[in-house]
């Protein structure tokens, strides 16, 4: 996300060790070396000089230099810094220097790493799409370099489950490397002599390939898997082959692979760790968390669940409140809350979900940034969509979006079993509907677990002591809160929202059943 949504704590201390990309030195004003990271495992070699305070806008101009990539695509990428725990985007303003003098402050402020983890951690400054930069405009660029660019990284996220997708994505989208990889007029023979030397997991995500069950069925069913995705991958590769022609243009393919990534909401999203509660299990059953993802664009807010590489709940900004709170005691979490519009048993309810991050600030200040570019950007092409909003209102036009809701889109993200639709069912929600005078009623009635002390229930007295706490919550928070948050919605929790007029409900006719 953008580096500086929330402030960061001040440099602290000057013995640190210059980390991750950028070579140290005892004298910044001389020439020093610098590493800038691109997917692919490329990189490009800068040597700067006043390397201290170098900004993120001047390293733009080397490394497009450095890339031969034209001024006028400056906006498609960013600088972040980067490592396993924490990924950053920087604005053209920040220094990277001083900010990674500053990664050890921000991976305690921001993580939930141990200390040796943190000692060992090392940034690398990476240049990568940027966050802010439109979908609809990538598909208007023509430059190859630039295309690869976004390629390579777009790959990387499908093939590490990043962006969760279904079969029939991941397939096409592996064919469509393998003919950029070694063109398109590789017979049967010649494809599957490519495919073993290189890997499937060179084309397909590695959960795919690994396959799940235990060793002894991975072991087992090996190799009449492989064999499986190898057919299904040249039947693909046959179909672009046939389409595209012989020799087909680079740009073509690239168009063609971005294209399909652009059908996933989540693609150019920001992502941030987080854990949400299990579904507990019985009444004196504690449920415990589940890590996810987060990815946050200017379209809405993805929670993604890391091992089963799945989405648990996408919402668009219209359709959804949010907020974030702060520990109150020590053990307490930082806490993400996300509120949209559910149903159970036929009644309309509203509906809490706890993300538990120390990203939690980091996210909050995230969105309330993406919803007012949003409508900022929304503004500005008003104009433009008048005269396509005229034509889908003739008949034909309108019936096909009632039909295809969003932008084509409906049927692919709510078709039973995809992994691209939400799973509301499957998550751990408190629910409540306002009795029309102001008062809140909770309609779970187990959800006391959830906010209960976070210790087992050893006895009746356990569980009494838990019942007590969560009539306390529901008496202070669920009714002083609500009433000091002075909503914009009547209904809803928060009063952080996209726009009171634009609020709509979530699709959950065909979700997938727990």
């Amino acid at each position: 996300m953008e580096g500086d949504e929330c402030s960061f704590p001040p440099d602290s201390s000057d013995d640190h060790s210059l980390r991750g990309s950028v070579a140290s030195s005892a004298t910044l004003s001389r020439a020093q070396d610098v590493l800038i990271y691109l997917f692919g495992d490329s990189a490009v070699h800068l040597t700067l000089e006043g390397l201290g305070t170098v900004t993120v806008q001047e390293l733009g101009r080397n490394v497009r230099e450095a890339l031969h990539t034209p001024e006028s695509v400056q906006d498609v990428f960013a600088f972040w810094l980067c490592s396993p725990l924490l990924e950053l985007q920087l604005k053209t303003r920040h220094q990277p220097y001083k900010l990674c003098r500053q990664w050890h402050d921000l991976l305690y402020r921001f993580t939930e790493a141990s200390e040796e983890d943190i000692s060992q951690d090392e940034p690398c400054l990476q240049y990568r799409r940027s966050v802010f930069y439109p979908k609809s405009k990538e598909l208007q660029i023509q430059e190859e370099g630039v295309l690869r660019l976004l390629y390579e990284e777009a790959r990387s996220n499908i093939l590490t489950g990043r962006y969760p997708c279904d079969p029939e994505h991941w397939t096409s989208l592996g064919a469509l490397s393998i003919a950029l990889d070694e063109g398109t007029s590789l017979d049967s023979q010649q494809f599957t002599t490519t495919i073993r030397e290189k890997k499937l997991s060179s084309y397909l995500p590695a959960h795919v390939t690994m396959g799940s069950g235990g060793l002894f069925s991975t072991l087992r069913g090996k190799s009449s898997r492989q064999v499986g995705l190898e057919q299904n991958l040249f039947k693909e590769y046959s179909k672009i082959c046939t389409s595209a022609g012989s020799s087909p243009e680079p740009t073509q393919l690239l168009h063609q692979y971005l294209n399909t990534c652009h059908t996933l909401p989540y693609y150019g999203c920001a992502f941030f760790f987080g854990e949400i509660d299990k579904p507990a299990q019985g009444i004196l059953q504690r449920g415990k968390r589940k890590a996810v993802n987060i990815g946050i664009c200017l379209e809405g807010v993805y929670v993604m669940d890391v091992k089963e590489k799945h989405v648990l709940l996408g919402l668009r900004f219209s359709e959804l409140s949010w907020d974030h709170s702060y520990p109150e005691e020590e053990g307490d979490s930082h806490i993400l809350w996300l509120e949209f519009d559910g149903d159970e048993d036929g009644t309309p309810v509203n509906k809490l979900l706890k993300i538990y991050s120390k990203q939690a600030e980091l996210m909050s200040g995230f969105i309330e940034f993406c919803v007012e570019l949003k409508s900022a950007s929304e503004g500005a092409a008003a104009a433009e969509m008048d005269g396509e909003v005229s034509l889908s209102q003739q008949p034909g036009g309108q019936e096909e979006r009632s039909k295809n809701g969003r932008g084509g889109r409906r049927g692919m993200l709510h078709r039973q079993g995809s992994v691209v639709c939400s799973r509301v069912q499957s998550l751990n929600t408190i629910s409540y509907v306002d009795d029309g005078e102001g008062q809140t009623c909770l309609t779970a009635p187990l959800s006391f677990l959830e906010v209960a002390p976070s210790v087992p229930f050893h006895s009746v007295r356990d569980f009494f002591l838990a019942f007590v706490h969560f009539c306390v919550f529901c008496f202070v928070f669920l009714g002083k809160e609500i009433k000091r948050l002075k909503p914009k919605r009547a209904a809803s929790f928060f009063a952080r929202q996209a726009s009171a007029v634009s609020y709509s409900a979530v699709q959950t006719e065909s979700l997938e059943q727990g």
